[in-house]
């Protein structure tokens, strides 16, 4: 079907939302034509409100809309832990479930040899200035199993293997290669606090 130009605008620019297709792009742009004119700006603010106002946490690289995220800011959170995670969404997945009480650290990706990524390009030397500055016991680092994740660990606890601070991951109650946000809240506990040090 031929839709109105503005309409077809519509669905091409929904059809770049993650695991948005041509179908459910169609029936969310013909949903939208039953909103009224006020649901629909205050729609469009949203999304202008969030490019504009949210920005990283200089910390933790956390996603906030002050200078500095509620987490990091927050004193009744143990400063000396660590958990280093590949992107935000794993950090709502912890706080959404209370099973950490510590800090955060959003690498930005992984160590990827085969794709060209390197320590340089991911969020990695903020962390290593983070354990030198502050007082920190342990990292704990809850990233999805895989050889990018293997790689990443083992450069990290190389990296602090004189620093007197414990390295660990999560244990492998999380299958190799499955997304963090799609585990169950009891297998991610588990994995958490049976975490084993990285030699």
């Amino acid at each position: 079907m031929v839709y109105p130009k503005s309409l077809n605008n519509l669905i091409n620019s929904l059809k770049i939302l993650p695991g948005v297709g041509e179908k459910t792009a169609e029936r969310i742009a013909l949903a939208m034509l039953n909103f009224d004119k006020e649901k629909l700006e205050s729609f469009a603010t949203a999304i202008i409100g969030v490019k504009n106002k949210i920005k990283p946490c200089p910390i933790c690289h956390n996603l906030t809309e002050q200078n500095i995220c509620d987490i990091c800011s927050n004193e009744n959170r143990r400063k000396d832990i660590i958990c280093v995670v590949e992107d935000v969404k794993n950090i709502f997945l912890f706080e959404k479930n209370s099973l950490f009480n510590g800090q955060y650290h959003v690498l930005g990706g992984l160590i990827s040899p085969i794709d060209g990524t390197d320590p340089d390009d991911i969020n990695i030397k903020t962390l290593f200035d983070r354990v030198n500055k502050g007082d920190i016991k342990e990292v704990i680092i809850a990233i999805k199993p895989s050889l990018e994740e293997e790689a990443t660990s083992l450069y990290i606890s190389k990296k602090l293997e004189n620093s007197g601070v414990t390295v660990s991951k999560i244990a492998q109650g999380v299958p190799m290669g499955a997304d963090m946000e799609y585990i169950d809240a009891m297998t991610l506990e588990n994995a958490l606090s049976d975490r084993k040090k990285i030699s």
